[in-house]
């Protein structure tokens, strides 16, 4: 990861830190997910996503086309 360097005035910092803390959040952490947002990450990621869902939902088991049961995924034998 980079660092960036900004410059903010005083008391805008002042108030992002006290919203960033109202939200359990950081400033920090609140610009990177808004740079993310900006940069399109989300949509690639949320893309990326979509993608591994529509593949495992065609996917069949080597069991004759055969779903695993919840009880087969967990057996600890």
């Amino acid at each position: 990861m980079s660092n960036l360097t900004i410059t903010v005035d005083e008391e805008v910092l002042r108030k992002a830190r006290i919203r960033a803390l109202e939200r359990g959040s950081s400033v920090n952490a609140v610009l990177r997910e808004l740079l993310e947002a900006y940069a399109g990450v989300r949509d690639s990621q949320a893309a990326a996503a979509a993608d591994l869902i529509a593949l495992s939902k065609k996917s069949r088991s080597r069991r004759g086309g055969r779903r695993w049961t919840r009880d087969e995924l967990y057996d600890r034998s």
